[in-house]
């Protein structure tokens, strides 16, 4: 069966926002996990869904334009991601949600779909984010893997990454690994 790995990068001090939902503090977008070539499905909650394609989006129609969100021009690695990300099926968890521009995106109802869906032939799946839909995921026992890119930075408050989860998960660790500019990746199964 694929797996459903959760990637997300986080500060030190565990969120994944600052207070009023800055992300000025993440360098890049690019894929700090090493995960394109591992998953055919990206999967996101209502929340983070319009602001993920609005950025991929926005370097597909322009990659040497400003971006949003960071005011910044696109890296190579960003570029490369947005290219996957438009071949890439998306499924956007919502009860709310009705309609989505992306025509690789689909909108499913029930974290209960996700379970059927990740039955499926096919290659692991990426639980992208936000807070709310991994919680989810991990309170009904779909996350099969955790990838953390932890930035050096600590940020004293904001949303954390685990702030719904409803109760303890005791985890394995897989491996560490030292990235640029004093990040660290740590990779657990669940």
């Amino acid at each position: 069966m694929r797996k459903i790995i959760a990637a997300l990068q986080v500060s030190l001090d565990g969120f994944i926002e600052g207070p009023n939902g800055e992300l000025d503090w993440i360098e890049t977008w690019e894929d700090p996990f090493d995960l394109i070539p591992q998953i055919d499905t990206c999967i996101l909650g209502r929340g983070m869904y319009p602001g993920y394609e609005q950025y991929w989006r926005a370097i597909l129609a322009n990659p040497k334009g400003v971006l949003p969100f960071t005011g910044k021009v696109a890296s190579k690695g960003e570029i490369d991601y947005a290219r996957f990300a438009d071949k890439t099926a998306h499924i956007v968890l919502s009860k709310t949600l009705d309609e989505v521009a992306w025509s690789n995106t689909r909108i499913v109802r029930d974290v209960e779909e996700i379970r059927k869906i990740k039955q499926q032939p096919g290659k692991d799946m990426h639980a992208v984010g936000g807070a709310m839909l991994v919680s989810s995921l991990m309170n009904v026992g779909l996350i099969d893997e955790l990838r953390l890119v932890v930035q050096p930075i600590v940020l004293g408050e904001g949303k954390a990454l685990f702030q719904d989860v409803k109760e303890r998960h005791v985890l394995k660790l897989l491996g560490v690994k030292s990235l640029e500019s004093g990040m660290a990746r740590l990779t657990y199964s669940t």
